[in-house]
């Protein structure tokens, strides 16, 4: 379903050969630009889209996506939805994308997931998740 949303969006999209991968998807954004995307599966919780932002155990224990792909995307089966999430805008271990507005109205650090539908991303913008996420994941440098 992610595959098929992104080609609707007007992308050249890659599936990498072989397994292994950290990442599912390869988004084509231009020249020598290409875009690793982690395919998620949310699930409802309390007015809120969730899905796991590490990955699964094979022997590692659970492993960060930091450094290894650039942005989630994630398919709601109820709505047949499609939400492309960077990796900082959610937590560690779960991501949560709010549908409903909150019972006290707060709206501060609150991520709907409105505005992350798939239709909301243009190529410059994915180009600068890219860019983040690879800030993200280099390491400190500490010469204490």
């Amino acid at each position: 379903m992610i595959l098929a949303a992104l080609v609707a969006e007007g992308y050249d999209v890659a599936v990498p050969w072989g397994g292994g991968q950290p990442y599912d998807l390869l988004v084509d954004l231009g020249g020598p630009e290409v875009l690793k995307v982690q395919c998620k599966t949310g699930w409802r919780i309390k007015g809120c889209i969730a899905f796991h932002t590490r990955s699964t155990d094979h022997g590692q224990g659970r492993q960060s996506f930091v450094g290894q792909a650039h942005i989630f995307t994630v398919y709601f089966p109820p709505l047949g939805s499609v939400y492309l999430v960077p990796l900082d805008a959610v937590a560690e271990v779960q991501g949560l994308l709010r549908l409903e507005p909150t019972r006290n109205n707060q709206r501060k650090r609150v991520r709907f997931a409105a505005d992350f539908e798939i239709a909301r991303w243009s190529p410059e913008r994915l180009l600068e998740v890219k860019r983040s996420a690879e800030v993200l994941a280099e390491p400190e440098l500490n010469f204490a």
